[in-house]
């Protein structure tokens, strides 16, 4: 039986991640900065990892120097992971490139964060990890502070299996400075999860003068495209040993998790697709209406990256007539944001495939919300399940805003959940005060007594 422990999000995804590994390259940025710090503390204080060692906690110059530290670690055949955010994250990408193309396996603790555009932003959206998509790192996306430590393992057992690199990803300060009081991931579950054949497996694989092997070199036209293709039976493997991995957690732990999970209805007419801490005040929202006769439900996207597109498919049910894709970013001259646009082409491919029995065309819509930790309500929830309902839906649109401009946004209706019995708690700081902290040490004593 696990014990329940108060932490943030942070602090559930570093220790999963200090137990998995034996080096750490940081450097700090908002608001990944307290991962690196408890790893930091844990090293200094000689905590082992789960083979009793002390990992080496290494704070480096930039965050493409822990990039870097990262990657030749790898090369040796270390464990290694590292935490991050937002422009930190984009200084990563060109080592990333190459760890993907080596299959290497490692995790990427991700904060996701806004990226600097028209101004900067220290707050929450998907901006930073949606333009690491293309570099071959497997991504997989928590909700909650439980699933922020559940995927984190996840992510560190499927890694190791597949071969994949990954980044593991949940909303800045949303989800990486929430208190909640949670189920621990104990050390014997993460025992469980870890497959020492595999990590000797990535040991046996590193550079070493008493087995000398080529690695990193220049390719030209004769057989550089033929090696780019060599990595697809990897990528192919990987949402099924992702599954594999979740199904041996939920035996672990009573605690099951899919690739898409699906809530709602089991006739839903109307449907949204998610991912990150939005998904929860849908899944809220959604229960309630489904009691009250609603025909909704939602799709929480676990693995955005490989994304297995039979898995969705099989995630939505028969009699969904619309899917509403919400996204955390914009991309300014795309014709939708990234996960619209891949759940689009990937209801191309079920139709043109048959992948599934659907006998109906599913009409698919694109919006976006939460951009810099904007706001998102169960009131604007309804609004997008409105919108889907409507004579003539938006598509393209925006929602937590009113764009007097354009003119993209939905209207948001007066909407409130029911919350019978529940105590709210209003706390005001003038800033620089020490309010946060407080609050924070007082959410935890509440949280244990």
């Amino acid at each position: 039986m696990s014990k329940k422990i108060m932490v943030d999000g942070n602090e559930a995804a570093a220790t999963v991640a200090y137990a998995c590994s034996e080096i750490a390259a940081i450097y700090p940025i908002t608001p990944s900065s307290a991962m690196g710090e408890w790893a930091d503390e844990w090293a200094a204080k000689t905590a082992p990892n789960l083979w009793g060692t002390v990992p080496q906690v290494i704070e480096m110059e930039s965050e493409g120097g822990a990039a870097g530290a990262v990657h030749g670690a790898l090369t040796t055949g270390s464990l290694v992971t590292t935490f991050t955010a937002s422009q930190g994250l984009l200084l990563m990408i060109p080592n990333m490139y190459k760890i993907a193309g080596e299959l290497s396996p490692t995790v990427f603790h991700v904060t996701a964060r806004s990226l600097a555009c028209q101004a900067l932003s220290i707050f929450g959206d998907h901006s930073d990890v949606m333009s690491c998509r293309q570099t071959g790192f497997a991504m997989l996306a928590s909700n909650t502070v439980q699933e922020v430590m559940d995927m984190a393992l996840i992510a560190h057992a499927a890694t190791l299996a597949s071969r994949i690199p990954f980044v593991h990803f949940f909303d800045g300060f949303r989800t990486s400075h929430e208190v909640q009081k949670i189920d621990e991931v104990d050390r014997d579950t993460i025992r469980a999860m870890i497959d020492d054949s595999l990590v000797n497996a990535h040991r046996a694989r590193g550079l070493t003068p008493d087995r000398p092997s080529m690695r990193g070199t220049a390719q030209n036209p004769d057989v550089y495209f033929q090696g780019r293709e060599t990595v697809n039976s990897y990528y192919a493997a990987a949402p099924g040993l992702v599954q594999g991995c979740m199904d041996k957690f939920a035996r672990l732990t009573g605690r099951a998790y899919k690739l898409f999970d699906y809530i709602g209805a089991p006739d839903a007419e109307h449907v949204v697709v998610v991912m990150g801490s939005g998904a929860d005040v849908i899944q809220e929202t959604v229960e309630q209406l489904v009691a009250k006769g609603a025909k909704i439900g939602v799709i929480k996207v676990r693995l955005y990256r490989p994304f297995d597109i039979k898995a969705f498919a099989l995630a939505i049910p028969r009699t969904a007539r619309t899917l509403t894709v919400l996204d955390r970013t914009k991309e300014p001259g795309s014709i939708g944001e990234p996960l619209y646009i891949d759940v689009r082409s990937a209801m191309g491919e079920v139709m043109q495939d048959k992948l599934v029995p659907l006998d109906h065309w599913i009409t698919t819509f694109g919006g976006r919300y939460g951009l810099g930790s904007k706001e998102f309500t169960p009131a604007m929830v309804k609004a997008v399940f409105d919108n889907a309902a409507a004579a003539k839906p938006k598509n393209h649109f925006a929602v937590g805003i009113h764009d007097d401009v354009t003119h993209c946004s939905l209207d948001v209706p007066a909407f409130q959940l029911d919350h019978p019995g529940r105590k709210e708690c209003m706390f005001y700081g003038l800033g620089s005060d020490g309010t946060v902290g407080a609050n924070k040490n007082s959410i935890k004593i509440i949280g244990d007594d």
